[in-house]
């Protein structure tokens, strides 16, 4: 039993003004923002793990037909890396949701910050952890910055030597625009999610539970839902939309046929159905090669060529022929968010369904 839990004099709210007291609707924000950023970040490096294992099992399949075994990829060369720049609140609660909720194995994820000493709780799990932000670029293939604004010019002139054109930068400097992050970088496979707040919300993300323990909290985690505005924090739904062009941007590194790329998709994001799917297969949405690339695009593409590369931050600034779908196709929505709660151990049925919002596209 905990003796101190619940005791008045450590509550947060204790020996503050009364006069000062419409001020603590800040902190309930502040906990909504990083649980839903940690959430959304979580659920970015579940698709990537998905993804790869996908590629890796259907690569040594065609091996083991063809007798091909010596091509059966570098284990290695095909895990997710992930790095963490900066070692603050918002970085440790996002090791630890990548270690628990995803999970990550201890020696794919590593961790650059000015104080590696503070981080002994990670390093006896056997996370590496220093202060070499160039070497930490060249080695992970997924880089989270969650340093402060000001920090990030000289840590963006210190990596964008070392950042390899298929790493992905995901950025949680809500200051720095990503028009702005792209010209620090020199890069363009940046990923940032942007949320808007809303005045008066219901404060649903509670106090003292662990981020990741509020992952594992059903009503929290819907709360999280990409397309959801409850507790009064809004995700523009162009993230999402940078998401599917980030996994494009790895299957055309591959050199993947643009057919094999689509069943890709199809499998990673549709898998997962409602009851009544089973009964109406043809209400269930099938990407196609028109959703992401225009008709002129789509006319001059032989089969067996991979998509283009992409421009992430474009994708996020722009219209894309994907634009429309995404935001107004109730049942594309309505499956992404059963993914979305799938993927963390929780089953949806659509009555469930959180109220669907979207934030401005402004960036």
């Amino acid at each position: 039993m905990d003796l101190l839990e619940d005791l008045e004099s450590l509550q947060f709210e204790y020996g503050i003004q009364e006069e000062d007291c419409s001020w603590l609707y800040l902190q309930g924000r502040s906990r909504g923002l990083v649980i839903k950023a940690c959430a959304h970040a979580t659920f970015f490096c579940k698709l990537l793990c998905n993804l790869r294992e996908s590629l890796r099992e259907k690569h040594t399949s065609r091996c083991l037909l063809t007798g091909l075994l010596a091509d059966t990829p570098d284990d290695d060369d095909d895990e997710l890396k992930v790095g963490i720049i900066g070692g603050g609140h918002l970085g440790k609660q996002l090791a630890r949701a990548l270690l628990q909720l995803v999970p990550i194995p201890a020696e794919n994820l590593r961790i650059s910050t000015r104080r590696p000493e503070a981080l002994d709780e990670f390093q006896k799990l056997g996370i590496q952890c220093f202060y070499h932000n160039p070497y930490l670029v060249n080695w992970a293939n997924l880089i989270f910055l969650c340093c402060l604004p000001s920090q990030l010019p000289t840590i963006c002139l210190e990596i964008q030597a070392r950042l390899e054109k298929g790493c992905i930068v995901y950025s949680f400097a809500a200051a720095i625009p990503i028009a702005r992050l792209k010209l620090l970088l020199n890069h363009t496979n940046i990923l940032r999610p942007q949320y808007q707040c809303v005045e008066d919300f219901v404060n649903i993300w509670g106090a003292n539970k662990e981020i990741t323990a509020a992952l594992q909290d059903p009503a929290t985690l819907q709360a999280t839902c990409p397309y959801s505005s409850a507790g009064g924090i809004i995700l523009n739904i162009k993230w999402l939309e940078g998401v599917f062009y980030a996994i494009l941007n790895i299957c055309t590194a591959k050199d993947m046929p643009h057919l094999q790329v689509l069943q890709h998709l199809n499998e990673l994001f549709l898998s997962v159905h409602f009851e009544d799917c089973e009964k109406d297969g043809a209400s269930c949405p099938k990407f196609q090669l028109g959703d992401f690339v225009n008709q002129v695009y789509t006319k001059n593409l032989s089969q067996k060529r991979p998509f283009p590369w992409f421009d992430l931050t474009a994708v996020q600034l722009k219209e894309t022929p994907f634009s429309q779908q995404l935001s107004t196709s109730t049942a594309l929505q309505d499956h992404l968010t059963l993914l979305y709660c799938d993927s963390f151990g929780i089953s949806l049925t659509k009555k469930q369904q959180p109220v669907v919002s979207r934030g401005s596209p402004s960036q």
